[in-house]
């Protein structure tokens, strides 16, 4: 990858993170997670009623490689709330367990839809 490639994929990235109320970056997609931990986070965030988007790294090779060395964080899914990165599958998980992610969107003013 040039380094033409890695700003532009940078700039599309922090352009996506900044639009997207809540951007998960993730293998595969919602319906058809393509790992496990992929799967967890959209499970948890589908049990809470988060509205998403999320773009599936396995389309978009730069992408894949960019979102790490964006947020400097090496592994994949990453959840990206109001421009801010929050973690991975475990950083989810663990806030969620703690109950401490309900609150934690209700702050950044994102409405939960919980499943019935």
């Amino acid at each position: 990858m040039s380094d033409v490639q890695i700003s532009d994929v940078q700039a599309r990235i922090a352009d996506d993170v900044q639009k997207t109320d809540v951007l998960l970056y993730m293998k595969g997609t919602p319906t058809f997670p393509q790992c496990g931990f992929s799967a967890v986070t959209v499970q948890i965030l589908n049990h809470l009623g988060v509205p998403f988007q999320a773009v599936n790294v396995l389309e978009d090779p730069d992408v894949r490689e960019g979102i790490k060395v964006f947020s400097s964080w090496p592994t994949i899914p990453q959840l990206y709330v109001k421009g801010e990165f929050v973690g991975g599958a475990d950083i989810v998980r663990e806030m969620f367990e703690q109950e401490e992610l309900v609150s934690f969107f209700e702050q950044k003013g994102i409405a939960l839809t919980p499943a019935a």
